[in-house]
């Protein structure tokens, strides 16, 4: 048995042709869509990039207890679950982030990993002297520009599909392997090769702009929203012809008839829609972050077509699991989407998604509830791990000097984990969530969420979906009261008692 997963970063569905897109060029995607089940209703669950890749990796939520940071010593890994059951999992990615601190313990759980340096601010390339960095809006950095390729051979996208070709001409005729090709594309600075951006502008004469700060769109970036948007479908296209070798190697090599397909992504993006750039964390987590592309093809059904089950990302590790025949942990929370695949039985009613101390949603893929705390910071949460590091360094000894020990989670294989104060001014943005209004939306009738509604019904049966998701994915205490779920005040009430008891 065999499978592939192709993971992107911050794709927008609304940028490809299989879903309802006429302008991006995307063609290799809508030949994936021929083969494979494409998902209407995929989710994402933790947000950002780093989080969601615990999810990849554990079937779980991370934005309950946590916020950035490494896989935990008491992780289920699902690559390392195959290493260690004779499946070899290999990863080829360029994705940066697992070269720094935050990120540091998720490639070591595949049996083997090849990376790809240069995307984005990558300490990679070191020039000492002056670097000149021409005119921009948003963000622009010397290791940036230093990085940056002359040629579409050399750049990171480009290395890593090949490290996946190249595993799939060594490895194509072996049994038992899992291949996980993950590109930090189309992720920002939306740059890509003059091919690519003469198929969607051929003039520009304004200032760079391919790096937007994650903020609301300002007055002197709003004349250039169209070019970055033109920029990042420049850049969808070249993920797509990327895409398309490697279903040029499927067909070669016969491996429809043996090989598991996934094709995803961590999130989406936002690119100018209700006046943000990129994952703007004080805002909304509106639909074009949380609603997102998802494509498998399994050779034990051969299912193609769409599929409008409500499934999420915490459900990518289970069906992998399931597809090689192994037990699936029981701290798993996603499920195995083999028969939703086949025949389109659901597996979920109601999803939550976020980021660390934001707005809790709920989604039933019809409406979305986005629950904010009716609390002006997060002094109330804590963060809950024995990984202390941020995305790019360790704890601060600030930090650690208010950590104790907590109990044990129910999933947490009996450890104790160090409980810090998560309210700090320095790490609030951009990996931590603000504070906005409670909004609920009718996707049905307002897919690109204009115009909130209130309906104290659907509010309430949203509220308590939440907390259901809470208990069984054992949160913290705390996170009921902090997000005014007086629900879910009778459990905390009562360990409250439990303590005044013992003392």
């Amino acid at each position: 048995m065999k499978a592939i997963m192709i993971t992107y970063d911050s794709l927008n569905r609304h940028f490809l042709s299989p879903y309802g897109c006429n302008w991006v060029q995307t063609p290799n995607f809508e030949r994936l869509a021929k083969k494979c089940v494409t998902f209407d209703k995929s989710y994402v669950g933790s947000l950002p990039t780093i989080p969601a890749r615990r999810e990849f990796h554990t079937g779980r939520h991370n934005f309950l207890h946590r916020r950035w940071g490494p896989l935990e010593p008491f992780d289920d890994s699902m690559p390392e679950i195959l290493r260690d059951n004779g499946i070899h999992s290999h990863l080829t990615s360029d994705t940066l982030h697992y070269w720094l601190d935050g990120g540091c313990s998720y490639h070591n759980r595949y049996s083997s990993f090849e990376f790809f340096r240069g995307q984005e601010s990558d300490a990679w390339k070191t020039v000492l002297g002056d670097v000149e960095i021409p005119e921009h809006l948003g963000q622009a950095c010397k290791q940036d520009i230093v990085n940056r390729a002359k040629n579409e051979a050399d750049m990171p996208q480009t290395k890593t599909f090949q490290g996946g070709l190249d595993f799939l001409d060594t490895n194509h005729n072996e049994n038992n392997w899992f291949l996980h090709v993950g590109t930090f594309d189309p992720h920002e600075p939306f740059f890509s090769m003059p091919e690519y951006m003469a198929l969607y502008e051929k003039d520009y004469n304004g200032p760079l702009f391919d790096w937007p700060v994650y903020r609301p769109v300002s007055e002197e970036e709003k004349p250039y929203v169209e070019h970055v948007r033109k920029m990042y479908a420049a850049l969808v296209t070249m993920c797509d012809r990327n895409l398309g070798k490697i279903l040029d190697k499927m067909d070669t090599y016969g491996l429809w008839e043996d090989t598991l397909l996934i094709v995803n992504t961590d999130h989406g993006v936002l690119l100018g829609e209700h006046g943000y750039w990129a994952k703007y964390y004080e805002g909304h987590p509106f639909e074009e972050i949380t609603h997102t592309p998802l494509f498998i093809y399994d050779p034990r059904s051969k299912a193609s077509g769409r599929c409008d089950c409500l499934v999420q990302t915490i459900d990518l590790a289970p069906t992998i699991l399931e597809y090689f025949e192994k037990e699936i942990p029981k701290d798993m929370m996603g499920r195995s989407l083999k028969n939703t695949i086949a025949n389109g039985t659901p597996v979920r009613e109601t999803a939550i998604f976020g980021i660390f101390g934001g707005q809790i949603c709920c989604t039933n893929g019809k409406a979305v509830y986005m629950l904010a705390s009716p609390m002006d910071n997060n002094k109330l949460l804590f963060n809950y791990t024995l990984m202390p590091t941020n995305m790019i360094g360790r704890f601060s000894l600030e930090e650690l000097h208010g950590a104790t020990l907590s109990k044990p989670f129910s999933f947490t294989k009996g450890c104790r984990l160090l409980r810090t104060p998560s309210y700090n001014p320095d790490l609030e943005s951009p990996h931590i969530g603000r504070h906005k209004t409670t909004q609920l939306y009718d996707l049905e009738k307002d897919p690109h969420q204009m115009n909130p509604i209130k309906n104290a019904e659907f509010e309430e049966y949203f509220r308590k979906e939440i907390v259901r998701h809470l208990q069984e994915n054992d949160a913290p205490d705390e996170l009921y009261i902090h997000m005014g779920l007086r629900q879910g005040y009778t459990s905390w009430i009562k360990r409250l008692r439990g303590l005044f008891k013992k003392s």
